[in-house]
């Protein structure tokens, strides 16, 4: 697994960047677009619940962006993504309004951990939360489950705004209908029709409680729980799943956004970052040493690009890890270690995207 884990860091880092040509875009709602692509030659290997990292050029400047693979290489012929747009959104506005079947975007190899392995004997119940585009990577997974997990079943408990809101809806129905003994969805509306009939309002506790008690539960199956949506989302059903006991490493989440590393962000532009001063910062990178100067305004992902050094990075969000690296020496203050496990931060392991320099004396391998 390392291995594999430090061959795609340095992919990422030298660029190998795969071109993928679009072979169809699907409108899933009135703001959200599926783009599936050709596959390329090798044939691009991939883990459903990964992410593609997007790589476009925006006024001369590149900029990268991370979405989730909706498909499952064990029953879609062709990868895809999709893409919901946001307000302002730089990606998410040109891929919704511009891209078109024949057009080429060049991406980085898949990535992420919020996968599982499969296997024809496996009996388990897999319980899987979504929340608004969430749902993208949740619908690769459940799909390999029922392709390859003949005994397992398939709780969806999905959340979206309105009914025009809900991704995926046909192939959710037509899934359902071929499975009916083995995946049934659960959907929640925050804004429903007066026609809606279905579970409404947005999920808290206590509606989360009702949604996983009313999920099929036989004492043979092993449940394995998938979260995916907002932050609100997210920590309630953690919340839940803690009060009832369920053992972490049961649990698997992803993230789209941090809401804390926006805000140390925008502190950080404005100026408002306490405590922390200009320093210099020790990198070896490919077995090289660089001294970067980092301001506060900075991450040390970000200080070293200006000062021209190939860092690996995708995200930059501290959700995916490629950036990592170990602190041998100094301090740092992470805006966000989500991507990092307990015991990889306690083995001296940050996330450059997400670092600021806190001490003199700093030293860190990116490896």
């Amino acid at each position: 697994m390392f291995n594999l884990f430090k061959k795609k860091k340095e992919e990422v880092k030298k660029g190998a960047f795969l071109p993928l040509k679009v072979r169809e875009v699907v409108r899933e709602t009135p703001d959200t677009v599926s783009i599936y692509f050709e596959q390329p030659e090798p044939i691009m290997d991939y883990k459903p619940g990964q992410f593609l990292t997007l790589v476009m050029d925006f006024d001369g400047k590149e900029e990268r962006r991370s979405y989730s693979l909706c498909t499952s290489p064990y029953v879609d012929p062709f990868p895809g993504i999709s893409i919901k747009r946001v307000t302002g959104g730089l990606f998410s506005n040109f891929l919704n309004e511009k891209i078109f079947p024949g057009k080429t975007i060049n991406v980085l190899p898949p990535m992420g951990n919020f996968t599982i392995d499969f296997h024809s004997k496996n009996q388990r119940h897999y319980i899987m939360v979504a929340g608004g585009s969430g749902i993208t990577p949740i619908m690769g997974l459940l799909k390999s489950v029922l392709v390859n997990e003949p005994n397992s079943i398939v709780t969806l408990i999905y959340c979206s705004r309105s009914e025009d809101q809900i991704i995926f809806k046909n192939q959710l129905d037509m899934l359902e209908k071929a499975n009916p003994d083995r995946f049934k969805v659960k959907h929640n509306l925050s804004q429903p029709s007066e026609s809606w009939t279905g579970f409404k309002g947005r999920l808290n506790k206590d509606s989360f409680h009702s949604l996983v008690s009313m999920a099929e539960y036989e004492k043979r199956y092993e449940e394995i729980y998938f979260l995916c949506g907002p932050d609100g989302i997210m920590n309630t059903a953690k919340e839940v799943l803690n009060e009832l006991g369920v053992d972490e490493k049961r649990v698997y989440e992803e993230s789209f956004y941090s809401a804390a590393a926006e805000q140390a962000k925008a502190e950080a532009k404005a100026g408002a970052t306490k405590g922390l001063l200009t320093r210099d910062v020790k990198i070896t990178l490919e077995g090289e040493e660089h001294m970067v100067s980092v301001s506060p305004d900075k991450t040390i992902l970000e200080a070293g690009l200006e000062q021209g050094l190939n860092m690996p990075y995708s995200c930059q969000s501290g959700l995916c890890t490629a950036c990592r690296g170990k602190l041998t020496q100094g301090q740092v203050k992470m805006d966000e270690d989500a991507g990092l496990s307990k015991n990889e931060i306690e083995e001296g392991y940050i996330l450059c995207c997400s670092s600021r320099a806190a001490s003199d004396d700093i030293q860190i391998n990116i490896e």
